[in-house]
């Protein structure tokens, strides 16, 4: 697979890190939201020692993008690892009464801890923290049941941290994607461009759509591509890919191939792809 050098780190991220860690210490659960198509690539490598030891509630959106078998088998890998996910479709409002549910739990334990203290019960403060564009706002809204956040299908819509009120129990802290100051391993940087779970300004278009021909390639999904756009990518390289389907479809034109290609598979219309399975 090919790997385009991926570069990022918006002033507004390194803002938002300050002020997360900074409220972090005014809550008490933590939902880290990943994608389901790329759930330990999406996984903050950071969150686990800024959270300690508060409780965590590990949600894992956009199931409707990957086969039931797969998650499925990371349901089980997930559990083999001490982990309780809640898989969600935040997009259509599912999975979201099990979220609400494990956060009730946590504050019903919190009260009772400040009641032994002689305190009254307050609601309990949640934050959530994932990666741009994982689908943390469209969540944020389905738990509260209105638009009470801006929610856009690119990184970057949440600016600054916000509190939502969800329920008389409960309270929400909105915090901007958080992405690490820089990720080592490009396969994975390639992973997060495809789904656009970074900023567009940090990669080029065709060096991603090729990479992400040869990665399909690679995970078996060759005959998806072929079926939707009738040249088959077996036998050429994914930068050839797109050359071949920019003069098939667009008089040559690679950019806006490229800019199709990405779009169909993050809207799933290639079909339900995950680019990583369970170990």
């Amino acid at each position: 697979m090919s790997s385009p050098p991926i570069q990022w780190y918006p002033g507004h991220i390194a803002k938002a890190e300050r002020q997360l860690k900074e409220n972090l210490k005014r809550v008490d659960v933590v939902l880290e939201v990943l994608d389901a198509r790329i759930p330990l690539t999406s996984h903050h490598p950071q969150i686990n020692a800024w959270i300690g030891n508060k409780p965590r509630i590990l949600v894992v959106n956009r199931m409707d993008m990957i086969p039931e078998k797969t998650k499925q088998e990371w349901l089980s890998w997930f559990k083999e690892q001490g982990e309780e996910p809640l898989f969600t479709n935040a997009k259509q409002g599912k999975g979201i009464k099990a979220i609400l549910k494990a956060a009730k739990a946590v504050g019903v334990s919190m009260n009772q801890r400040r009641r032994d203290r002689g305190m009254r019960d307050r609601p309990v403060r949640a934050v959530v923290i994932g990666f741009p564009n994982v689908g943390k706002s469209a969540l944020i809204n389905r738990l509260v049941g209105r638009k009470a956040v801006a929610s856009a299908r690119k990184a970057g819509v949440t600016r600054q941290l916000q509190w939502v009120r969800i329920s008389p129990e409960i309270e929400l802290l909105d915090a901007p994607g958080v992405i690490p100051w820089r990720i080592e391993d490009q396969e994975n940087a390639v992973k997060l461009a495809i789904c656009e779970d970074i900023g567009e300004a940090s990669y080029d278009n065709q060096r991603v759509a090729a990479a992400m021909v040869d990665l399909l390639v690679e995970l078996g999904f060759g005959a998806a591509l072929k079926s939707r756009y009738k040249l088959d990518p077996l036998s050429i390289t994914g930068e050839s890919y797109v050359y071949d389907l920019g003069n098939n479809l667009y008089q040559g034109d690679k950019e806006r191939v490229a800019r199709q290609l990405l779009n169909d598979f993050r809207t799933g219309l290639i079909g339900a792809i995950p680019l990583e399975f369970a170990p």
